[in-house]
């Protein structure tokens, strides 16, 4: 049976579900351009649900991150951040962040310092928003308040007893419990996902609180591996501080992780509320550009679809993604074969140590645009005027040495929809 080719025609096309796809979505609607999105969203469960702005650069971790971006331009005139200004940053961390709220999903307010947040074995770093239920932590943390961290029988990847073991000397009033969660008496495994969307049964969260008290003792703060929820964590999160009378906050876990799933969920439910079209969990197949438009190729369970678009943004994420892939010569893009700034040749991808403190120059691999965020080739011309590029797709940046992933995905991609018109 052959199936009919069902075809879309928009204003915008984007490629990519993460962070910077999902950015450039929010942006466009908000200005009233018709967009298409397509991508697979699985590696937002990855994320920790921390928003970097700039966290590190090459010697240490950054307090203050405009002082870092001020640095960085200097010393690296090509990174993306030096194509955009500090209003330009602040400007799209505040739109996205408020777009996200009146979705149902509170961060911290973007502000002049990074804040030191805890990660799941104990370790810290700077970030520069986080999720509502987190940010509690940073300020137990600044004042080495009495802080219970608890985990469950049965959850694996997550101890309160390493946090603690981790924090003790520099933060002596952390204590460390295990209990039961509600209707795991068995001890069998449980996952984060599991227990938050349990947590989302008001009678489970009466029950996870009365067991809760009982452990409580003189502790200023509760602290417990992020799953206070998935589709309503601020409701919950409030109920549940509620029912305990303490501030509580959450802990990332490791991936995947329900901050992660959190996003991914929203935006696969709200970006169609504000007037997306939203193929998700499906990739694009080939992309062709013609005179008056480009066409994207895929096809779902249901068959072929073809989508017309008058511009497009690339936002297909690094080798996780797809967006990028390597054989035993080069990085490739492989849905454009746009051009890939890269090293030259395979045996200079890397340094001999793999913790240099200068990085692998394979990371930094990446498309090359112009102010305005569209792709040129290896002459720095424009390839084509219609297509944009956005998140860490781009060349010159390292974001995980960096730690500037979402602050670099959410304004490049706030920038390549400024840049439309």
């Amino acid at each position: 049976m052959i199936k009919k080719t069902r075809q879309y025609k928009s204003e915008l096309a984007v490629v990519g579900a993460g962070i910077a796809g999902c950015a450039v979505t929010v942006f466009a609607q908000a200005r009233g351009i018709q967009t298409t999105q397509i991508g697979n969203s699985g590696a937002l469960a990855y994320t920790s649900g921390y928003f970097d702005l700039l966290g590190a650069d090459s010697s240490e971790y950054l307090k203050d991150p405009w002082a870092g971006l001020a640095q960085l331009r200097e010393s690296e005139p090509d990174h993306p951040y030096s194509k955009l200004t500090d209003q330009d940053l602040r400007d799209s961390l505040d739109e996205f962040i408020t777009a996200l709220k009146k979705m149902g999903l509170s961060y911290s307010s973007p502000g002049e310092k990074n804040h030191l947040a805890m990660l799941p074995a104990g370790a810290c770093k700077p970030t520069f928003c986080l999720p509502e239920t987190m940010f509690k932590g940073t300020l137990a943390m600044t004042s080495r308040a009495k802080v219970l961290i608890i985990d469950f029988v049965g959850l694996q990847g997550f101890s309160a007893q390493e946090i603690v073991a981790n924090l003790k000397s520099q933060w002596p009033q952390l204590r460390a419990e295990r209990m039961i969660f509600p209707e795991m008496e068995s001890g069998a495994q449980i996952f984060p996902e599991v227990m938050a969307r349990a947590l989302e049964v008001p009678a489970t969260r009466e029950e996870f609180a009365r067991r809760l008290k009982d452990i409580v003792e003189d502790a200023e703060y509760i602290a417990m591996p992020a799953m206070l929820g998935i589709h309503r964590p601020d409701f919950i999160h409030s109920e549940m501080e509620k029912l305990l009378g303490l501030p509580i906050f959450e802990i990332p876990t490791i991936p995947p992780a329900v901050a992660g799933i959190r996003l991914r969920e929203l935006f696969e439910q709200k970006l169609p509320a504000l007037g997306a079209t939203v193929i998700s969990q499906h990739k694009v197949q080939r992309i062709e550009f013609e005179n008056k438009s480009i066409r994207l190729y895929l096809q779902d369970s249901y068959g072929p679809v073809e989508i017309e678009a008058e511009k497009l943004v690339l936002a297909s994420g690094r080798f996780l993604s797809g967006g990028l892939t390597a054989d035993q010569q080069e990085v490739k893009e492989p849905l454009i074969d746009l051009p890939v700034q890269q090293p030259d040749g395979r045996e200079n991808w890397f340094c001999e140590s793999y913790f240099d403190s200068a990085g692998h120059a394979v990371n930094r691999s990446g498309i090359v645009v112009n102010e305005k965020f569209q792709p040129l080739d290896f002459k720095g011309r424009v390839i084509d005027k219609r297509l944009y590029a956005a998140g860490i797709l781009l060349a010159n940046q390292d974001w995980i040495r960096q730690r500037c992933g979402a602050g670099l995905a959410i304004a490049t991609a706030y920038k390549a929809v400024k840049s439309l018109s």
